[in-house]
């Protein structure tokens, strides 16, 4: 299991379009991450029991489990994952407030995220 306070957080960056996820880690390594994109929000959810992440950024619209749900799971199974949401959808504010009302609070960004807004929003985590 990865430490907290390593060097290289470990981070998972999910998002069903592989090159938005790939380009989000390229930038996210540069700032010293161990930035790992996923275009499968399942197969993130399988590595993460395998080797937890410190984050997770995840798009909230995806086919089959959607950012909400997975970071559900995740908050469930390794409770000390932070979580970054991001969407261009605009029904994306609304998932997360009834997500909120679900007892479940996550950070949001609107797509296009610049990378100096993830960067800070990752260190505000």
């Amino acid at each position: 299991m990865s430490n907290a306070f390593s060097a290289h957080p470990r981070i998972f960056i999910v998002d069903d379009e592989l090159s938005i996820a790939k380009m989000l880690s390229v930038i996210l390594q540069m700032h010293l991450f161990d930035a790992i994109p996923y275009a499968d929000p399942q197969a993130a959810l399988e590595a993460a029991r395998a080797a937890p992440p410190e984050y997770l950024i995840s798009d909230i619209a995806m086919q089959g489990m959607t950012g909400i749900d997975l970071a559900i799971l995740l908050e469930r199974e390794i409770p000390s994952c932070k979580v970054l949401l991001f969407s261009g959808q605009p029904e994306a504010p609304e998932l997360i407030r009834k997500a909120k009302e679900d007892g479940h609070s996550f950070s949001f960004l609107q797509k296009p995220v610049h990378p100096t807004k993830l960067v800070e929003a990752l260190k505000g985590l």
